[in-house]
């Protein structure tokens, strides 16, 4: 209990504990100030809470749904036609299967086209597939809305597609579309680009705008037929972890022929992944300007405190206070506040974090508005992902914050001198 005295003043100076009926007044406006720095401090952690948690729940929901229809790892043949590197898959797999974090292997061939029905021309990506060992790499299969995967059979030249590339060229099940391959032949007439008509059979709904728009798939060997020289083909693989992928990837390279090549996730999307954390990264430091506000009124309200309660520091200076007590009454006042402030910033930012998925729709219902327009942001809900080293790092530059709008203030209470402050009273 050694610095009880300084507590219980500096408690008293920050409003946590009753006066009496003198002074009441003239500390009014002080304890109003002080008390919107602390709803102050509160708002800005509480909105970095929430909005930090919504970019990590809109980078883990965008993830997962492009990674339920891609691999976590490619392993592909650059400059050779896909129906060579397709004969490979047997030996390619077998090198993969060697890797303990490796569960799933398909082949597949990827190349871009376009796609037309009537007069609609959609640019799509293009992506071959082995629809009995797509289970294993892949959640395609659970993702079907209409028709059959297994409907994908060599020479029969079926197409897959997303519900809203199905609705954009008004195709159902069962109909045809013409797919035009980049590749054509040169004749006397002109340029021939090479085309071949696919019947739709299936339509499938990942979550993801832009792979529900614009990916198509088609059963290996016939996109090879159609492509020939055009597309890439390789093996793709599922693994245990997908945050290990790049790690395995380098840990297969080392395994492969020489002239295969292996890529992640991470790198085939790399560029939108670094915009992500580069967004959180600025937001983070744009919402602790708030708290750094908040921080700043902190300061202002403990001069205020300091200038208002020069005869109480003389008093107890005159009673024996040395200046550390002093110094550290206000500096016990302002860690208060910034605690209180950060401390009801963490609860309600936590609950609004964790709530979100409910908060959200209600008052989109209440409004009749929709804050994520799917075709932009790829997704249609605001998904949240509260993160615990994020919560506490937000906490942590909140109290540091609070704490340093104190030293100045303490600091020019402790330096008050008794005589002169009593002399003008």
């Amino acid at each position: 209990m050694k610095y009880f005295f300084e507590w219980w003043v500096g408690a008293r100076y920050a409003g946590l504990t009753r006066r009496g009926s003198r002074g009441v007044g003239r500390d009014k406006f002080v304890s109003f100030v002080a008390g919107m720095s602390m709803v102050g401090i509160a708002l800005g952690v509480a909105a970095l809470i929430v909005v930090l948690s919504v970019m990590n729940g809109f980078q883990r929901d965008v993830r997962d749904r492009m990674l339920s229809v891609l691999p976590h790892i490619e392993l592909f043949v650059p400059g050779q036609s896909p129906e060579r590197v397709l004969g490979r898959f047997d030996e390619l797999s077998a090198v993969a299967n060697e890797h303990p974090s490796v569960i799933g292997a398909a082949p597949f061939v990827a190349a871009p086209a376009i796609v037309m029905r009537g007069q609609s021309l959609r640019g799509v990506q293009v992506r071959g597939i082995d629809p009995n060992s797509e289970d294993g790499v892949s959640d395609l299969r659970s993702q079907m809305v209409g028709g059959e995967l297994a409907l994908l059979q060599p020479g029969d030249f079926g197409l897959v597609i997303g519900d809203t590339l199905a609705s954009l060229l008004n195709v159902m099940v069962g109909e045809t579309v013409m797919l035009m391959a980049p590749q054509g032949s040169v004749s006397p007439a002109g340029f021939t680009p090479r085309m071949r008509q696919f019947t739709v059979v299936g339509v499938y709904r990942s979550g993801h705008y832009e792979y529900d728009s614009s990916l198509v798939f088609a059963q290996a060997q016939d996109a090879a037929r159609l492509f020939r020289d055009t597309g890439t083909a390789g093996v793709r693989l599922r693994i245990e972890d997908m945050q290990a992928a790049p790690q395995v990837s380098r840990e297969l390279s080392g395994l492969l022929p020489p002239g295969v090549l292996s890529a992640d996730w991470s790198r085939n999307n790399r560029t939108w992944f670094a915009a992500v954390q580069t967004e959180k990264r600025m937001m983070f430091l744009i919402l602790a300007l708030i708290v750094a506000v908040a921080a700043f009124n902190l300061l202002s309200s403990q001069v205020m405190a300091v200038k208002d309660k020069q005869s109480d520091i003389a008093i107890l200076r005159s009673l024996g206070a040395t200046p550390g007590k002093i110094a550290r009454i206000f500096l016990i006042q302002g860690a208060l506040i910034g605690i209180i402030g950060t401390a009801l910033g963490v609860t309600f930012g936590a609950l609004v974090a964790y709530n979100v998925d409910v908060l959200v729709p209600a008052i989109e219902r209440a409004l009749g508005i929709q804050f994520l327009a799917q075709e932009i942001y790829f997704i249609s809900s605001l998904p949240s992902d509260p993160q615990l080293a994020d919560i506490v790092l937000i906490a942590v530059t909140s109290l540091v914050m609070s704490l340093l709008a104190t030293l100045y203030p303490s600091w020019r209470a402790s330096r008050l001198e008794p005589a002169q402050v009593l002399r003008h009273d």
